[in-house]
């Protein structure tokens, strides 16, 4: 019996150092990443779809101080603070998977349709949770009566 633990020992301690040896991807290759599927564009977008919201929460801010605000918005420093969550989540090797999918026909594609998605999908679910509200608000009727 011993030979077997001593093994099996051995086999989960290879395949632990593998999985913690895996590679990080590069600045670089995560940095391309980001270019190729357009994050710091949308960022830059959605800070300015959210500027008039904002401005409602701070009705006295001159239009000055939201010019400069709107000039302060830059897409590669976001794109720059969030290479290290890329690199702690991902290996080189789903990287360099992505960016091929994402540099081929069907994912150039992906990435073109992906912000009409998400505009979609926040629609439904915003009728999803609605629903949930109107079901939530009928049974609560129903245990009061």
């Amino acid at each position: 019996m011993k030979p077997f633990t001593s093994a099996l020992l051995t086999s989960l301690l290879v395949v632990f150092s593998a999985a913690s040896w895996a590679e990080s991807p590069s600045r670089e290759s995560v940095k391309e990443l980001l270019q190729v599927t357009g994050a710091g564009n949308m960022a830059v977008q959605m800070m300015e779809q959210m500027i008039p919201s904002m401005k409602r929460m701070v009705p006295d801010a001159p239009e000055a101080f939201w010019d400069e605000f709107a000039s302060q918005v830059d897409g590669g420093e976001l794109e720059d603070m969030v290479i290290p969550i890329y690199q702690k989540h991902l290996t080189q090797a789903d990287v360099n998977a992505q960016l091929k999918f994402l540099q081929s026909d069907a994912g150039q594609k992906m990435i073109k349709v992906q912000p009409l998605i998400m505009q979609e999908s926040m629609m439904v679910g915003q009728e999803w949770g609605m629903k949930l509200m109107q079901r939530a608000q009928a049974k609560l009727k129903e245990r009061q009566e």
